[in-house]
């Protein structure tokens, strides 16, 4: 075995004491200065000079080393040679060594707060954990619900909203996003950023889970065929807080958390016995699409319910201030309104009345769920003259008729919700679907995916196809004047959210081309993911789906008021309620009627009038107008259809 050198093992003692922090390296330094003061005041002792004992020859080196105004006191070549060598060597040593470590030091703390890893000391707040792509128009969400959120504020007895997300590596940019974010702004203050993956438990501590008035889990984009998906790490995360809980012997937050996969549910729900709604992002879009290729022309409406900004929402009100009034009386009094239907307790969940009779009387447990374009509006206006009572009998179910062809649907792209996607046109039994997937993902993987997700059913026929539908030539091959639907959908499989929708987007202006050759056009539908890329495509003639911003409202508004999910689970799967549009002939409507005398007639059938679709759009575009004033006349004109809440 060779010896180690001295120099070597000089060497490697002073390394390890440099990686031990700025603590260890400030004392290394010290042992080098006094070293070196050492030295020069040995060097100076032999020749003489004012020094009484060796002790004093040290200082006078330490203070040549440390200040070099002493230079011009030294007398003698030999003093004034060692007093150079000193003073260059505590430039070097003393101020540039000491200045680095100190630098640096002060560099990684501040990127230590920056990067937010000191946990918060804060109760009531709200908790997301995770940046994705649906973390800033989440925020954005919470932050602009100014109704719902000051009683949300009410119920948990504090005043200021406090939002505590939860990020992988929390940065300045991060923060820069959200002050450039349209929906946040200067309200970026509100926010605190912290560093962590929801799947670590100290991380969970650090945002003060167990402390929060509600948690947001929003799911997360992963790679094709990873073991480790967004549903696994959500799991990991409730099960973190639960165990949290248990050990602290506190009581659990409520929790909101997003899905991939339907099928996850039940495991959501055993993962986490406290109280606990969960979103299933991808059936919601799934079916959103769906009812959209029944209904043409309804993912405006959604676009409007369902996404930040101008236009109407969906609320739900509690019966404490209704209790023994009917829903008709509710309605008369709230002239901005339109009463959609009522909520009744039913064991642990509830029963959704949609639409409802007018005379359901509402009880101090029940929900009223509301039509409005803001939160105020659906306080009663006492002082205002009570609108005229509308008697609407009990909703009769229409029986679904069977459709006398094949609808063909013809998928451009691929990603993980077209399973669901197809699942959802399988859950239609009175329609008959053929869909056709064209994506460069192999065939034999896509068709894989499909039947793990759906199992032995083979209700509805898909087909696929292997092509690039960038290349003109080979969309030209498919033959997309063929289909009556065509949906455009947003890859997963790329970096960014704006990749895959610039890819879509390319994909849509190709197929604008090859369909404006001529013959019927088929329906076309583009989802798009990244919000920020809404207004690229001016004037388009598609429909536009923006899934991000539809999640992240689900997320928002389920965690201010948690009976919306059941609300909107109503909306949005097949039978029930649904947003249906209907021919102006098929009610005995007069020559000029206003929207009150629509909701009359409507009324009688036991459906809700919602408002209008024009078959002309306005100046930006819109075909469909809800919740009209009462007054307003109608003034229909061919082509235009009504929207009503009706019982399928």
């Amino acid at each position: 075995m060779l010896p180690f050198r001295f120099v070597d093992r000089v060497k490697f003692i002073v390394e390890r004491q440099l990686v031990k922090g700025a603590g260890f390296q400030l004392l290394v330094v010290g042992v080098f200065i006094g070293m070196i003061s050492l030295i020069g005041g040995l060097l100076v002792i032999p020749f003489g000079g004012p020094f009484e004992d060796v002790g004093d020859a040290i200082w006078w080196a330490f203070l040549r080393l440390t200040d070099p105004g002493y230079l011009g006191d030294d007398a003698g070549n030999w003093q004034r040679l060692v007093s150079t060598i000193l003073t260059i060597s505590g430039y070097v040593v003393f101020m540039g060594t000491l200045v680095a470590i100190l630098t640096r030091w002060l560099i990684a703390k501040m990127s230590d707060l920056e990067r937010g890893l000191t946990p918060v000391t804060l109760r009531n707040h709200v908790v997301v954990l995770g940046w994705t792509s649906q973390t800033l128009p989440l925020l954005g969400e919470l932050l602009g619900s100014s109704g719902r959120m000051r009683r949300f504020l009410e119920k948990h007895e504090t005043k200021r909203l406090r939002l505590v997300v939860l990020s992988e590596t929390a940065s300045a940019e991060q923060v820069h996003e959200l002050r450039n974010e349209p929906g946040i702004g200067r309200r970026a203050r509100q926010i605190i950023l912290r560093s962590g993956a929801a799947i670590q438990p100290d991380a969970l501590q650090r945002v003060a889970c167990l402390d929060a008035a509600v948690v947001i889990v929003p799911s997360a984009a992963h790679e094709a065929g990873s073991l480790v998906t967004s549903d696994v790490e959500t799991v990991k995360a409730l099960l973190s807080i639960a165990a949290q809980a248990r050990h602290l012997g506190t009581a659990l937050p409520f929790v909101v958390a997003e899905i991939q996969d339907i099928r996850k549910h039940p495991v959501i729900e055993r993962a986490y016995p406290g109280a606990l709604e969960v979103v299933a992002g991808d059936a919601t879009i799934s079916r959103l699409m769906v009812q959209n290729i029944l209904h043409p022309g309804l993912s405006e409406i959604y676009n409007e319910l369902l996404t930040a900004g101008a236009g109407n929402e969906i609320y739900v009100r509690g019966g404490e201030t209704m209790t023994g009034l009917t829903l008709a009386e509710v309605a008369s009094q709230r002239p901005q309104v339109i009463v959609l239907g009522i909520l009744k307790p039913e064991g642990s969940g509830w029963a959704v009345k949609m639409p409802a009779a007018s005379d359901t009387v509402i009880d101090y447990s029940d929900r009223v769920v509301m039509l409005a374009r803001d939160y105020a509006e659906t306080e009663p206006e006492l002082k205002a003259k009570p609108m005229p009572v509308i008697d609407r009998q009990s909703p009769v179910a229409r029986p679904p008729t069977l459709a006398d062809r094949v609808h063909r649907v013809l998928v451009l792209g691929w990603n993980r919700r077209v399973p669901s996607l197809i699942g959802e046109f399988a859950s239609y039994q009175q329609m008959r679907f053929e869909v056709d997937v064209v994506s460069v993902v192999p065939a034999g993987e896509r068709q894989q995916e499909i039947d793990r997700y759906l199992g032995e059913q083979r209700k509805v026929i898909c087909r696929h196809v292997e092509a690039d539908y960038m290349v003109e030539g080979e969309l030209r091959r498919v033959g997309p004047l063929n289909y009556d639907s065509i949906l455009l959908v947003s890859s997963d499989r790329l970096a960014s959210g704006e990749e895959a929708d610039a890819r879509a987007m390319v994909g849509y202006l190709q197929l604008e081309d090859l369909l404006s050759e001529g013959g019927q056009r088929p329906q076309l539908i583009m989802e798009l993911s990244d919000p920020d890329n809404r207004h690229l495509l001016t004037g388009h003639q598609s429909e536009m789906m923006i899934s991000s911003m539809i999640v992240s409202h689900v997320l928002a508004q389920v965690a201010l008021r948690r009976e919306l999910r059941v609300v909107m689970d109503e909306l949005f799967t097949v039978g029930g309620a649904e947003i249906q549009f209907r021919d102006p002939h098929d009610y005995p409507l007069p020559a000029s009627a206003d929207f009150q005398v629509l909701e009359k007639i409507v009324a009688g059938g036991g459906d809700v009038a919602l408002g209008l679709w024009r078959h002309n759009p306005d100046n930006h575009g819109h075909h469909v107008t809800l919740n009209l004033s009462r007054d307003e006349y109608l003034d229909l004109q061919p082509g235009d259809r009504l929207v009503v809440l009706c019982t399928s």
